[in-house]
């Protein structure tokens, strides 16, 4: 009876011993795992991932884990990855973040982009040069290009000031949207559409080509990076340092600048910063 007894004992004692070692084992794995930075596709997957690759290796060197880049298909599916928390750190515009929380909750905020010393982000309705519109009332009966659906500048904040304007949807001739802030100001230059709704990067880039400004939009607060909500405080933490911090390294003007030719620091985000754009959100709903 006794050794029976010894024999479950020893018995009960390896299997908790494996136990333990394959919950220590999983853990540590967990622990190194590469983690994942979502990008929304706002310009072509090739240069997203050379632009986001310096930062990506920064903040992996800051966890000692390695992080890898996933640009979204479009805007909608990046919102539901970030949603669904299949991306652990997360690039996002101002409009998809609103959507973001709208939709599945609130997100810990690292930080916002600062661009040329402020954190906000402008966007430019745009025509060719030799185009005989002049201000958005002539907008009225013309073929407009937007962006994706979900972007800022490329659609959200120009498509409530041509409402403002007297110049809805209904009064175009013809509109789409082409994706990416590239397609657009394409579009435009090749003659497709007579107008269209660009970042301000974008509008800088083709404005030798032909491209020329109509308006300049009010600002919004800048494009930011939050990470999934079950993410370790300490990690958290880590992460919104390293960025804050990241203007005063020698390396850090490289890493921003790959990102955007101006920027020029991470800055505090908190979510009040998107409330003038949740606003105009709203009142762009159907039925507002």
């Amino acid at each position: 009876m006794f050794a029976t007894a010894r024999h479950l004992l020893v018995t009960l004692s390896v299997v908790l011993a494996g136990f333990w070692i394959n919950v220590a084992g999983t853990s540590a794995a967990e622990a190194s795992a590469p983690l994942t930075l979502g990008i929304h596709p706002y310009l072509p997957t090739q240069e997203l991932n050379t632009r986001f690759r310096p930062l990506a290796d920064y903040l992996g060197k800051t966890l000692g884990r390695t992080i890898d880049i996933r640009i979204g298909r479009d805007y909608e599916e990046h919102i539901r990855a970030v949603g669904a928390n299949t991306v652990d750190i997360a690039f996002m515009g101002p409009a998809q973040y609103v959507t973001l929380v709208n939709e599945y909750g609130p997100r810990p905020l690292l930080a916002r982009l600062e661009v040329n010393g402020k954190p906000e982000l402008f966007g430019a309705i745009v025509v060719r040069k030799d185009s005989s519109i002049r201000t958005l009332a002539d907008l009225k009966g013309h073929r407009f290009a937007f962006g994706d659906p979900d972007s800022t500048m490329s659609h959200i904040v120009p498509q409530g000031m041509m409402a403002e304007a007297g110049v809805p949807l209904s009064a175009l001739s013809e509109y789409k949207f082409l994706g990416a802030h590239k397609n657009v100001a394409l579009g435009v230059l090749s003659g497709d559409f007579d107008a269209g709704a660009v970042k301000m990067e974008i509008l800088d880039e083709y404005a030798d080509r032909g491209l020329r400004m109509l308006i300049k939009t009010p600002a919004v607060s800048e494009h930011l990076l939050l990470v999934r909500p079950d993410m370790p405080a300490d990690q958290v933490e880590k992460l919104r340092q390293a960025l804050l911090n990241l203007k005063n390294l020698p390396e850090g003007a490289q890493i921003m600048q790959s990102i955007h030719k101006g920027m020029t620091a991470f800055a505090p985000a908190v979510d009040a910063d998107y409330d003038s754009l949740r606003t105009l959100m709203r009142a762009l709903e159907p039925g507002k």
